[in-house]
């Protein structure tokens, strides 16, 4: 799917954020500027966490606490991190089932964490703002649910 600019980009995370549930991971990948942080701000706007959703790329990790009834938001950027010893010191397995999961940089270094999970990766397509997503549903929970 094509995706125009910062603001459809984050229209499509609140529109994600309707189809996610405590439990859920969904890892990002694409280069840097590809969308990663602000597809995550639209999926904390419309999980309606507590805010601003910045790059963790110096914290590593965040939790982002619901301000409603709904799953809080980890965000996570595993940019930094050297392998997946570094994944499991995280302890991201512990608030798995009851958040909602979004790794930035995350392809190959936390898959383990869940059978289940949406795949979601971003390419540039030339000097603008235009982005090529691609949404993989993996593991019975997605299978056939995913309209993108």
């Amino acid at each position: 799917m094509r995706i125009e600019t910062a603001e459809e980009m984050h229209r499509f995370g609140r529109e994600l954020a309707g189809r996610l549930r405590p439990g859920d991971l969904v890892v990002l990948s694409g280069g840097l500027g590809a969308g990663k942080t602000t597809l995550t701000q639209g999926i904390g706007a419309g999980l309606d966490v507590r805010g601003p959703i910045t790059s963790p790329t110096f914290v590593i990790a965040r939790v982002h606490p619901s301000l409603s009834a709904g799953p809080p938001l980890v965000h996570v950027d595993a940019y930094r991190l050297g392998g997946l010893a570094e994944v499991d010191d995280l302890d991201l397995d512990a608030s798995l089932e009851e958040a909602v999961t979004v790794v930035e940089w995350g392809e190959g270094m936390v898959e383990e964490l869940a059978e289940d999970r949406l795949e979601i990766r971003l390419e540039r397509v030339g000097e603008g703002e235009e982005r090529e997503v691609a949404v993989i549903g993996v593991g019975e929970r997605w299978s056939g649910s995913v309209p993108w």
